[in-house]
């Protein structure tokens, strides 16, 4: 499972095709109504949202109240799992709209997060590059982002891109998905955040059913890797 890239077999754009990670004046409010999704990961806070500390982090982030567009940013504690850095992203209160991790190695392999707020964001001086790693990176995996508290149980192909911005479902190594195939989300769906747009990656399950890539209980074949 990755953090910043799709599953080998599934087409990326380039860092020069990803459009540029200027949020627009509305941009958040457009994610809000579940228009489309800006480019980079990110997540949008509210102004003066409270950013919970990572335990056991050795890094600390905080987020203040601040006026002016939304516009991508991230954050860097020291997060060795992505499944910590999940655990953060949902304790933000208000639930931001859109966040993203992103696997970085410096200046040790741990997992950064991408913002979308118009609320300044901290991360300590040894953290920064991380930080900026994060921010600038032309895909992620979204953890929260328009509709996904929407995509539970078993869902068409066609419903999971009505309830929320997902922009595209795919099937590993065979392109687009059936609109009526069903997926088995198993309440954990995390999209590649590609080109710009949301892609929720695939493989065929029992019965004629799919299910994401990613599961929250990964097989112990992949729990390694």
């Amino acid at each position: 499972m990755t953090g910043g890239s799709a599953p080998a077999g599934v087409a990326v754009c380039s860092a020069g095709d990803a459009p540029g990670t200027a949020i627009p004046p509305g941009g958040a409010a457009a994610l809000s109504a579940g228009a489309a999704v800006p480019p980079a990961g990110g997540a949008a806070l509210s102004a003066g949202a409270a950013v919970p500390p990572a335990g056991g982090a050795a890094a600390g982030g905080a987020a203040s109240p601040a006026g002016g567009d939304a516009r991508i940013v991230g954050v860097s504690l020291g997060h060795r799992t992505l499944a910590e850095a999940d655990h953060w992203i949902q304790q933000l209160v208000p639930a931001p709209v859109l966040a993203c991790t992103h696997l970085v190695a410096v200046p040790f392999p741990h997992v950064a997060i991408s913002l979308l707020t118009a609320a300044p964001v901290e991360t300590v001086p040894e953290l920064r590059a991380a930080a900026e790693a994060a921010a600038g990176g032309p895909a992620g995996r979204a953890v929260l982002f328009p509709g996904s508290s929407r995509l539970t149980g078993a869902l068409t192909v066609s419903e999971i891109l009505q309830r929320s911005s997902i922009a595209r479902v795919e099937v590993l190594g065979g392109g687009p998905a059936d609109p009526a195939t069903v997926v088995d989300t198993g309440d954990f769906v995390r999209p590649q955040f590609r080109c710009g747009e949301l892609v929720l990656v695939t493989t065929p399950a029992a019965g004629g059913r799919l299910i994401p890539f990613e599961r929250r209980d990964p097989t112990p074949c992949c729990a390694n890797h």
